[in-house]
C-alpha cells in the first residue's frame, strides 16, 4: 500500500498517526521503452540513471514502468519495475506490446529511448508500433544522423507524424532535425546527458586506495570496440612517456557484449599486443570490469586527464565523456558534436580524430602545467552543472506534464537532512566563510554572521533530533560569538584565518550585532535540553550583548535584536529585556507609519535583502507584549511582501541586482540575484505567521519556497546539492553559483529543519496537503479518507 502525502518521503512512522481509511490511489502512468539493465550497454544505463533520478527528485507524481528491449541473442532477468518486454527481432512482440498499452487505462504516456542499433533491420515494427499506440509519445533520440538519405529521411518523417515531442541531447542535434528532417522546433526538447553529482574527494588519497600513488594518471572508460579507436591513446603514450615516465593510462571497461558475441575478445587483444610491441607495459593498466557507479566516480576522480578518442563522425553524445567532467576531469576529445558543444571557452581541448600527434603534444602541455589543469575542471564543472541528474529530471518531468495534458502534476520530495558539507565548512575554531565549490577555503576566515546562523540551525537540529555529537557545535558556534564580542559590548564581525580580527570591521557591524543576539536568544530557549552551565553563559553574554542596542537603527538589526529578545524571554523573562524590545518595536512602528500609503505597507520605500525578518519581528514582539498593534502591522505587511514575492505558485525574492522601490514594480522583473538566505528567512517567517494565524495559505508557502530550493525556480535547477548536503551561493540570470558558502549552506539548513517540523512532524499540515493533493489530483476518482 502506497501513502498519500505528496512532500514527504521520509519518516514513514509518522503516517501511523493519522488514523485515515484510503485506498491506493491511481499516479499517471508512463512507461519508457528501452534497454535496460543487466543489459550492459549505454542507454541501459542512463535510462537506470534517468528513472533513478526522477524517482528521487518527485513524489506522488507519476508512476514508471519500463519495457525492456530484447533481441533473439540477447536474454536476461529483470527487476520488478521492468512490466514488459519487447523482442526487437519479433514482429509479433511489437504488435502484442501496442495492445497491452492501448488496454492499459493508468498509462498516460509513452516515452521511447531510440537508438538506431537498438532496432536494426525492424524499424518498420517500431514505426508499426508508434502508429499503433493510442497514448502520447515522446522519443529520444540518442544518435541523429546528418546528410541523411531518402529512406531515412522517410523514416524519421514517419516517426515524427506518429509521436508528440523528440527529445535530444545537444544542440546540434536539434538543428540538424530541423534542417535536414523538417521536424518543427517547438516540437523538440534539448535535455543534455545527465551527469552525477560528485563530493570531489581528494585525489591523492584515492591515488592511495586503488594502488597508483605517484603516477600521472590518463584514464578512458566505457565499453570496449574499436569504435573508441584506444589505439590512438596508446601510439600517442610513446611520446607521452618520454617525457612523463610516471605516466600511467588507465582503459577502464569491458569489451563490449555485441563485440564479445561476433568477435570475442580480438580487439583487446590486439591493444595489448601493440602495448607489448611498444614497450608500454608498466604505463597501461586494463580494467576489464563494469564498474559500479560509486567505483567509476572514484576512478574518474583520480584521473589527472580524460581521453575521448573516438572515430565515429556522427556520435551525437557520450554518457562517459559527461561523466568525466562532473568529476572534474580535464578532458582532451576528437571533435564530436558533444564535445564541440562542451569543450570551447576553457573547458577542454579539442584533438583530431586518429591524430595520435596531436593527443600527445596536447597531453604534455597539460602534464607539465597543474593550474592548466585545475582551470580546465573547474570550468567544466561548472559548464555541465546544468546537466546533473536532479536538472535532466525536472526537465525531463516538466515535459511530462506538459505532453500528458496536466494529467502529471509534480511533487517535489524532500531530501534527507544531510549535514556533511556544514561539518566540512567548521574546524576546530568556528565555521569558514566561503567556499570554493564544495572545498572550504579556509583564506576566506570566519564571520560572526555564519556563525550565529550556525548556532540556530544547529540548535534546531539538536531540537528535533537530539544528536549528542550536535552539542560540540553548538558550543563552538557559541565560543565563536563571545570571541568576537568586546569590551565595549558590541561584536565584531570578521576574524582571519590566524584568528585575529580584520580591517572589515571598521563599519557595517549592527546587523551582525543583530544575529548574534538572535541566536543567543535561541539558544536560550532551548535551555530545557542543553547543559546549565552553557545556558548561564548565553544569558551573560547576552545581557553584555543588549547593553548598547537602544542605539541601533538598521532596521533589520532591530529586528534580529527583537527576535532574539522574544526567544530568550520565552524560557528567562526579563522585564529590562522586554523595555528593549518594546523600544525597538516601536520604532519599526514609526518606520512602518512615515512609509505606509494605501499602495505600499512596508517599513522602507524600498524592498532589500532580509525583508521577512521585519513582519516576523514585529510578529514576536506581539507575542511577547500582547500589544494587538504589533500584530497588526506584522501581518498586514508580511501579506504586502508575500504579494510581491509568491506569484503563480513561484517564489521570487526581490533580487540583489536591484531592489524594489515603492511605485516602481519594475525592479522586481530583474531576473537572477535571488539569494537561499531571503527564501530561507521567508520560510522561517511563514512558519511563526501560520502558527500565530493557522491560515494554510502560509503553510503552502512554506512548501512553494522550499520547492525553490529543489528546482521550483525560474532556471527549473537545484539550488541544493544533496550530494554533498551543501547548497549553492546564488539563483542567477542564467546559471547556478556553485560554490556552497556558509550562508547559503546553513541558510538552506535552517529551512529544511522548520521543512521537517511542519511538514513531517505536524499533524495538521500533513492532513491539510493531504487534502490539496487530493483536490488537486487529476485522475484519481476514488480516494477515500
Amino acid at each position: 500500500m502506497k501513502n498519500m502525502y505528496p512532500t514527504t518521503n521520509l519518516n514513514n512512522d509518522f503516517i501511523s498517526t493519522l488514523q485515515l481509511s484510503k485506498k491506493e490511489e491511481s499516479l499517471p502512468g508512463i512507461l519508457i521503452i528501452t534497454s535496460y539493465p543487466p543489459r550492459e550497454c549505454g542507454i541501459a544505463t542512463y535510462s537506470q540513471d534517468l528513472i533513478f533520478a526522477l524517482n528521487n527528485k518527485f513524489t506522488k507524481s507519476f508512476d514508471i514502468t519500463i519495457c525492456a528491449l530484447e533481441s533473439e541473442f540477447e536474454k536476461h532477468k529483470y527487476s520488478k519495475e521492468v512490466k514488459y518486454i519487447l523482442d526487437t527481432d519479433n514482429q509479433k512482440s511489437y504488435i502484442k506490446l501496442a495492445e497491452n498499452i492501448n488496454q492499459n487505462e493508468t498509462l498516460s504516456m509513452v516515452l521511447i529511448q531510440h537508438e538506431f542499433g537498438l532496432f536494426k533491420t525492424n524499424e518498420t515494427d517500431f514505426i508499426q508500433l508508434i502508429q499503433t499506440i493510442n497514448k502520447p509519445i515522446i522519443v529520444v533520440f540518442h544518435t541523429v544522423l546528418p546528410n541523411p538519405n531518402d529512406a531515412l529521411q522517410s523514416m524519421i518523417q514517419h516517426i515524427n507524424d506518429n509521436v508528440n515531442s523528440f527529445i535530444v541531447m545537444t544542440n546540434n542535434s536539434s538543428k540538424i532535425l530541423q534542417e535536414e528532417y523538417q521536424i518543427d522546433a517547438n516540437k523538440i526538447s534539448v535535455i543534455p546527458h545527465g551527469t552525477h553529482l560528485v563530493e570531489h574527494s581528494n585525489k591523492d588519497v584515492l591515488k592511495e586506495k586503488y594502488n597508483v600513488a605517484g603516477r600521472k594518471v590518463i584514464s578512458t572508460f566505457g565499453l570496449l570496440s574499436s569504435g573508441k579507436c584506444i589505439e590512438t591513446s596508446i601510439n600517442a603514450l610513446r611520446t607521452i612517456v618520454n617525457k612523463h615516465p610516471e605516466v600511467l593510462f588507465l582503459v577502464i571497461g569491458k569489451t563490449h557484449p555485441s563485440v564479445v558475441k561476433n568477435e570475442g575478445e580480438k580487439y583487446r587483444k590486439d591493444l595489448e599486443d601493440r602495448i607489448t610491441a611498444l614497450q608500454l607495459n608498466n604505463n597501461v593498466q586494463f580494467i576489464n570490469q563494469y564498474l559500479p557507479l560509486s567505483e567509476l566516480l572514484e576512478y574518474l576522480q583520480l584521473t589527472d586527464i580524460y581521453l575521448f578518442t573516438s572515430k565515429d563522425r556522427n556520435q551525437a553524445v557520450s554518457g562517459t565523456f559527461s561523466y568525466a567532467i562532473s568529476c572534474g576531469c580535464p578532458i582532451i576529445s576528437t571533435p564530436i558534436p558533444h564535445a564541440l558543444e562542451v569543450l570551447n571557452g576553457g573547458t577542454g581541448i579539442i584533438i583530431d580524430f586518429e591524430n595520435a600527434q596531436q593527443l600527445a603534444e596536447q597531453v604534455n602541455i597539460l602534464l607539465d602545467d597543474e593550474e592548466l589543469r585545475k582551470t580546465i575542471s573547474s570550468n567544466g564543472i561548472h559548464k555541465l552543472a546544468p546537466t546533473a541528474w536532479e536538472n535532466s529530471a525536472i526537465a525531463h518531468a516538466i515535459l511530462f506534464e506538459e505532453i500528458c495534458n496536466e494529467e502529471v502534476e509534480l511533487h517535489y520530495k524532500i531530501p534527507p537532512i544531510n549535514l556533511n558539507h556544514f561539518k566540512n565548512l567548521t574546524t576546530d575554531f568556528a565555521m569558514i566563510q566561503f567556499s570554493i565549490i564544495n572545498q572550504p577555503d579556509i583564506n576566506s576566515g570566519y564571520t560572526l554572521d555564519d556563525n550565529s546562523r550556525a548556532l540556530v540551525a544547529i540548535c534546531q537540529h539538536y531540537e528535533l533530533k537530539k544528536e549528542s555529537n550536535d552539542l560540540d557545535y553548538i558550543y563552538k558556534y557559541f565560543d565563536f560569538i563571545k570571541y568576537c564580542l568586546q569590551p565595549e559590548s558590541y561584536f565584531l564581525n570578521y576574524v582571519d584565518v590566524h584568528k585575529k580580527f580584520t580591517k572589515q570591521n571598521s563599519e557595517n557591524l549592527a546587523d551582525s550585532n543583530g544575529r548574534a543576539i538572535w541566536a543567543l536568544g535561541y539558544l536560550i530557549s532551548i535551555s530545557d535540553i542543553l547543559p546549565v552551565e552553557l545556558i548561564e553563559k548565553a544569558k551573560k553574554t547576552m545581557q553584555l550583548a543588549l547593553v548598547n542596542v537602544c542605539k541601533i537603527h538598521s532596521p533589520r538589526a532591530m529586528a534580529f535584536i527583537i527576535k532574539g529578545i522574544y526567544y530568550s524571554n520565552l524560557k528567562s523573562p526579563s522585564e529590562d529585556n522586554i523595555l528593549i524590545l518594546k523600544h525597538l518595536a516601536d520604532k519599526l512602528v514609526q518606520m512602518y507609519k512615515h512609509e505606509n500609503d494605501e499602495n505600499w505597507h512596508w517599513y522602507e520605500s524600498y524592498l532589500t535583502y532580509g525583508n521577512s525578518i521585519l513582519p516576523e519581528a514585529m510578529l514576536c514582539a506581539f507575542l511577547a507584549t500582547d500589544n494587538e498593534k504589533y500584530k497588526s502591522i506584522a501581518k498586514t505587511s508580511f501579506d504586502f511582501l508575500l504579494s510581491k514575492i509568491f506569484i503563480n505558485e513561484v517564489i521570487k525574492v526581490v533580487s540583489n541586482k536591484g531592489w524594489l522601490q515603492n511605485n516602481n514594480d519594475s525592479a522586481n522583473e530583474q531576473i537572477g540575484g535571488e539569494q537561499p538566505i531571503d527564501v530561507s528567512y521567508t520560510i522561517i517567517a511563514l512558519s511563526k505567521f501560520y502558527d500565530v494565524f493557522q491560515e494554510d495559505a502560509y503553510l503552502q508557502n512554506m512548501e512553494i519556497g522550499f520547492n525553490w530550493f529543489l528546482g521550483k525556480n525560474h532556471l527549473h535547477q537545484i539550488v541544493y546539492n544533496p550530494c554533498t548536503g551543501g547548497c549553492y551561493d546564488g539563483l542567477e540570470d542564467t546559471y547556478i553559483n556553485l560554490n556552497q558558502g556558509a550562508e547559503s549552506t546553513v541558510s538552506y539548513l535552517m529551512a529544511r529543519l522548520t521543512i521537517e517540523k511542519y511538514f513531517l512532524k505536524n499533524e495538521k499540515a500533513i492532513k491539510l496537503l493531504n487534502a490539496n493533493y487530493i483536490k488537486k489530483s487529476k485522475k484519481n476518482k476514488s480516494i477515500e479518507i
